[in-house]
């Protein structure tokens, strides 16, 4: 180090040292004041992130799977990725019907792959209840199912698992699958946002790289701001890599204010709203 930088830097370190500043205390008063009843959270979030061109569809908690199935067969969407060590994965899987055999596996495991890592993270605020399987017990080994079951019937989705390192997904992922589905950790009627929290059983690939983004979004976790889902999800205990608020599809403009979907993300978002 110079001379001359030594001597700026003690002279710097003195001052500091000389008048010390004890930081203000944060007031927390302003957004702590911002609530809203809890009747008026859902439309206030829909209303907002429709503004952005969010698409909703509803439904309950026994009916999700069923309705889910409608909606993309409806939109012409040829294949979901979703996260099968999930409850809502295995929840999709039983109402769905048949499954076929997984391809081979690459080297290691999907968790090996995930960004997100095998990170211990605070339990789900609003985990999805476990229901009895009721459908037909899955033929083979978990992997892609087509909507429909038995021939004959309208034809829908196929599903696809995120069970392989990425680098054995990649090709299909970015080449051929429409649509991804993940959960959700509620939503902020503040500003009209979706709080994903990405884990190595759902990373945050599923939300990024399809086409279409299906999020579920259940009603009883809906949150006034922001500060109220930290707090109350306990957020300082532990967190992923990247949790994400996302409140509309991917969208960006050029210099000449043009607005394009997609470039770097999902040219849609459907909010697949749970009620009980």
């Amino acid at each position: 180090m110079s001379d001359a930088r030594n001597s700026i830097l003690t002279k710097l370190r003195k001052t500091r040292d000389a008048h010390p500043l004890t930081p203000p205390a944060s007031d927390f008063a302003p957004i702590e004041a911002k609530r809203w009843p809890p009747e008026e959270r859902l439309p206030r979030i829909r209303r907002l992130m429709e503004a952005v061109h969010t698409e909703f569809i509803e439904a309950t908690e026994a009916d999700w799977p069923a309705v889910l199935r409608e909606f993309l067969a409806r939109e012409g969407v040829g294949s979901l990725l979703y996260a099968p060590a999930t409850e809502a994965g295995k929840r999709l899987v039983e109402v769905w019907g048949t499954v076929s055999p997984s391809p081979p596996r690459g080297e290691g495991d999907a968790s090996h792959d995930s960004p997100e890592g095998p990170a211990t993270l605070p339990p789900h605020p609003n985990p999805l209840p476990a229901f009895q399987r009721s459908c037909a017990s899955p033929v083979g080994n978990a992997s892609e199912a087509r909507v429909g079951g038995e021939r004959g019937t309208a034809p829908g989705p196929t599903l696809i698992p995120y069970d392989r390192p990425l680098e054995d997904l990649k090709s299909q992922l970015f080449d051929s699958i429409d649509a991804g589905l993940t959960t959700t950790r509620g939503a902020i009627a503040e500003t009209g946002s979706l709080i994903l929290w990405p884990t190595a059983e759902e990373p945050r690939t599923l939300s990024l790289v399809p086409h279409i983004h299906i999020a579920l979004l259940r009603t009883d976790a809906l949150y006034d701001t922001f500060l109220q889902a930290m707090r109350e999800q306990g957020w300082a205990q532990a967190m992923p890599t990247n949790a994400l608020l996302v409140s509309g599809p991917s969208k960006t403009a050029d210099i000449e204010q043009t607005l394009a979907y997609g470039v770097h993300g999902p040219k849609r978002l459907v909010v697949l709203v749970v009620h009980p």
